[in-house]
């Protein structure tokens, strides 16, 4: 299947886009009528089940999907949007190595590299870098012997989010004598911050880029091998390794130990191949590959689950609900624990770069929204900034609660406030406050002589305010892996039901490719060319 023609494989996914489907026109219609005045307060009133019914248990992710607006109708139909729109054929070529990234000729398999050795059809390259990569983290983990004690991952966008993303989120799993840093924008205030706290004696640099070509990667590269070699550093050769498939440029550069990856592997999907080189060091091998377990297992369920109970299609056609027919432009990602930071950033990246398109598979505009904005923070600190518009505010915003229930350290009251906090949100925003509900609190607060009538009114809440919550047993690396391949499958089958493609982000390549043309202008003030507003500051900015 991997030789499969991008064309063949037009052919093959030759499937109606979402809005040429008879299940479209009968959301529209549901739409219209009752689920545009659903009220999830009613629902719950209605049916006492409805907890039962609309909650699913997948690999290590229990997720409660019952305060959203939808009923047994709404679900019923998308359902039969995802079977129009052919979501499991568009999966399944997927998982075969058909090339579906068709503006690029590339199978998509990620999915590949956490697979067991005899599930995969590239398992014997795929095993051997793993078990390489693998081998070369357990000597750098042994300190003793390596010298190494801080680890500096220098990359952008995928070859970056991923590990910066993982390594807080295990770090009950981490090294204890081994500290990492992360290097990603050219902004040299970004690695300055970062040198300055190193000996270059016991550190070692991990060059991510695919290409060894990544502009901001090689600068912020060449920064640190100077760096390097001003400050004593010894043996180039010893402290700098790459993850990268351009071995000759990574030995013009001074890099012998090299772990490559395929073009099958997109950025954004990448943490699972050599780019994962940093969790490997943090967390060790036999914990590296727990987590490739675990979203393997999550791409099993995925595969084999029934569109009524697979979890990443659900979230999928939820997600499409919100954005197409509530009009809802975002999406708040809230994990209550701490290690999770990071994966806002990450789920940006991997959501909006996969999703962000504006026309389909044919090159047509689409006369519909695509990707929302993802955005968020860890509870609770988000709630001290930004719940106040999700509670108050004029948009409708569903949100993301990721809850963990057995924590990685001893606080056992810190924990139970923060789920506490976690799960009042959740049930704040679908009660909400009414105004006579206000009328009749007494509020120390509240302004002198302020009228009864205004104040109440400033203090209730609308409710009815959709979320999801995602429980999680404990976040150990299974837990993790199967966490972010719940997210990459829900990406994938929302673009499927879209009609676009995931995969490739040609968006990213304008502003490099001017950016190559302004460079020399900033030192030679040459404005010819320009339009007035790019002119006036690149002479300002050359002041």
């Amino acid at each position: 299947m991997l030789g499969t023609s991008p064309k063949a494989a037009i052919r093959m996914n030759r499937t109606p886009r979402c809005d040429r489907t008879s299940a479209w026109s009968a959301l529209r219609e549901h739409h219209e009528g009752a689920g545009r005045r659903f009220d999830l307060r009613e629902a719950f009133a209605a049916d006492p089940g409805r907890f039962d019914a609309l909650s699913i248990q997948a690999p290590e992710v229990f997720a409660d999907l019952s305060k959203n607006l939808l009923d047994a109708r709404t679900l019923a139909i998308l359902l039969d949007l995802a079977r129009e729109c052919g979501v499991e054929a568009r999966r399944d070529a997927m998982f075969a190595g058909e090339p579906i990234n068709l503006t690029e000729g590339r199978a998509v398999l990620h999915t590949a590299l956490r697979a067991p050795r005899e599930a995969s059809p590239n398992g014997a390259a795929v095993h051997a870098v793993l078990e390489r990569m693998l081998a070369f983290a357990e000597t750098v983990r042994d300190t003793r012997t390596s010298g190494i004690r801080d680890v500096v991952n220098i990359g952008i966008g995928g070859s970056d989010l991923g590990p910066q993303m993982a390594i807080p989120a295990l770090d009950a799993w981490a090294h204890r004598e081994l500290r990492f840093h992360f290097v990603s924008n050219v902004d040299g205030h970004d690695i300055t911050s970062v040198l300055r706290r190193l000996d270059p004696r016991s550190t070692l640099f991990v060059i991510a880029s695919k290409t060894f070509t990544t502009q901001e990667t090689m600068a912020n590269a060449a920064v640190a091998r100077d760096w390097f070699r001003a400050n004593g550093g010894g043996d180039t050769r010893r402290h700098f390794v790459a993850t990268t498939t351009n071995v000759e440029a990574a030995a013009a550069f001074g890099i012998d130990t090299t772990f490559g990856f395929w073009d099958w592997v997109g950025g954004r999907y990448s943490l699972w191949s050599a780019i994962g080189l940093p969790i490997a060091l943090a967390i060790g091998a036999g914990h590296f590959r727990d987590l490739l377990a675990g979203a393997h297992a999550m791409d099993r369920h995925f595969a084999e689950a029934p569109l009524e109970r697979n979890l990443p299609v659900l979230l999928g056609l939820v997600d499409v609900w919100y954005r197409n027919f509530h009009g809802c432009s975002s999406r708040n990602i809230a994990p209550y624990h701490q290690g999770l930071r990071r994966l806002p950033a990450y789920l940006q990246q991997l959501e909006m770069e996969s999703n962000g398109k504006r026309v389909d598979l044919d090159g047509e505009p689409v006369p519909f929204a695509t990707s929302p904005v993802i955005w968020g923070e860890p509870g609770t600190n988000g709630q001290h900034a930004y719940f106040q518009m999700l509670h108050q505010g004029t948009d409708l915003i569903p949100v993301e609660f990721i809850l963990v229930r057995k924590p990685g350290h001893a606080h056992a009251d810190l924990h139970a406030k923060l789920l506490a906090n976690g799960l009042a949100q959740a049930q704040a925003l679908m009660l909400g406050k009414s105004a006579e509900q206000a009328r009749g609190e007494h509020v120390p607060g509240a302004a002198a002589g302020i009228d009864a009538e205004v104040l109440a009114r400033h203090r209730s809440f609308p409710g009815n305010r959709p979320s999801t919550t995602l429980v999680l047993e404990e976040l150990d690396p299974h837990a993790l892996g199967a966490l972010i391949a719940l997210y990459e499958h829900r990406v994938f089958t929302s673009g499927a039901l879209w009609n676009i493609n995931s995969f490739d982000q040609w968006g990213v390549e304008l502003g490099k490719s001017l950016c190559n043309d302004l460079l020399p202008r900033l030192a030679s003030g040459d404005t010819g060319g320009l339009d007035a507003s790019t002119a006036g500051l690149l002479q300002r900015l050359r002041r």
